[in-house]
C-alpha cells in the first residue's frame, strides 16, 4: 500500500527484511519482533505464509500426469478416506466450496469409479458417496508421488533442525485451516 507523504511526516525506518521473505527468514533477519505488533504482526505473518504456500501449492499441481487426479479431486478422496461417507453438500462445507462445484467434482469421481453412491440407511433421502477400492487405490497412486516430491525437496532443502521446526508448525497450520 502506498502512503502520502507530507513535508512534516516521517518516513518509517526502512524494513531490513525483503518484503518477499517468508516468517522464518523475517526472523533471521531481525524482524523477529513484528509478531508481537497488534494486527501488522499477523498481517505480516499472512502475507508470508500465503506466499510461501502458494508455489509450494501450484508446483504441487504442476506435476501431475494426465490421468492423474487434480488436487480438488484428490482433496475429497483424501476427506472421505479419513472421516468416511458423506454427503455432497457435507463434502462441500468441508471442502470450502460451492455445492455445484462438488457436485462436479464428484460426478468425475463417480464417472471414474472412484466413488459410490448409497442412500443412506438411516434417511433415505440422503444419498452418501464412499471411497471406492478404485478410489482407494489412486488416492495411494497421488499421495506417493506427491509425498515423494515433498520428501525430496524437504531432504534437499532443509537441515535436521529446520526440518523440526517444519514438524512443530504443522499443528498451527492445520488450525488455520480449519479456522480460515
Amino acid at each position: 500500500m502506498l502512503k502520502t507523504m507530507t513535508a512534516s511526516s516521517k518516513a518509517p525506518p526502512p524494513d531490513p527484511t525483503p518484503a518477499h521473505a517468508p516468517a522464518t527468514e523475517a526472523a533471521r533477519a531481525g524482524g523477529a519482533g513484528q509478531a508481537a505488533e497488534p494486527g501488522g504482526g499477523a498481517a505480516r505473518l499472512a502475507a508470508d505464509l500465503r506466499a510461501a504456500i502458494g508455489p509450494l501449492v501450484r508446483r504441487l499441481r504442476r506435476f501431475r500426469p494426465d490421468d492423474e487426479l487434480t488436487l480438488s479431486q484428490t482433496s475429497v478422496l483424501v476427506r472421505l478416506d479419513r472421516e468416511g461417507p458423506a454427503t455432497g453438500s457435507e463434502l462441500a462445507a468441508g471442502e470450502g466450496v460451492r455445492p455445484q462445484s462438488m457436485a462436479a467434482i464428484l460426478g468425475v469421481l463417480h464417472e471414474r469409479g472412484l466413488v459410490t453412491r448409497a442412500s443412506d440407511p438411516a434417511d433415505g433421502r440422503r444419498i452418501l458417496v464412499s471411497l471406492s477400492e478404485a478410489g482407494r487405490a489412486g488416492l495411494s497412486g497421488a499421495r506417493r508421488e506427491r509425498g515423494r516430491r515433498l520428501t525430496q525437496a524437504i531432504s534437499d532443502e532443509l537441515t535436521p533442525e529446520e526440518q523440526a521446526v517444519l514438524a512443530a508448525a504443522l499443528p498451527l497450520l492445520e488450525r488455520i485451516t480449519r479456522h480460515v
